[in-house]
């Protein structure tokens, strides 16, 4: 299990705002059935790698699909293959030792 952070920029908009085309990329992820964790500076995804990577190319090309014509895209993945990783266990364990 890998988990991404996902952060779709779409440039030359009509304002500065983004939340449309951020609610937009939450409505995807819920027909796709992952867990995910919107944060104030992007998305958190769980889940197969290559599914993971197969999520932020079909995100990356929502806007385009708007009628923006430049999208930056920014993917961090964090998989580990020696234990079983998911959502929030980063900040558990940070917690712990606190």
């Amino acid at each position: 299990m890998a988990i991404m952070q996902l952060n779709i920029i779409p440039l030359g908009t009509k304002t500065a705002s983004v939340g449309e085309y951020v609610v937009d990329f939450q409505r995807a992820l819920l027909e796709e059935d992952v867990n995910f964790t919107l944060t104030d500076m992007g998305t958190i995804i769980e889940g197969e790698t290559s599914q993971l990577l197969a999520l932020a190319a079909k995100i990356h090309a929502m806007p385009f699909a708007q009628g923006v014509q430049r999208v930056v895209t920014q993917i961090s993945i964090d998989e580990r293959r020696d234990k079983s990783v998911g959502l929030g266990d980063k900040i558990h364990s940070v917690q712990e030792r606190l």
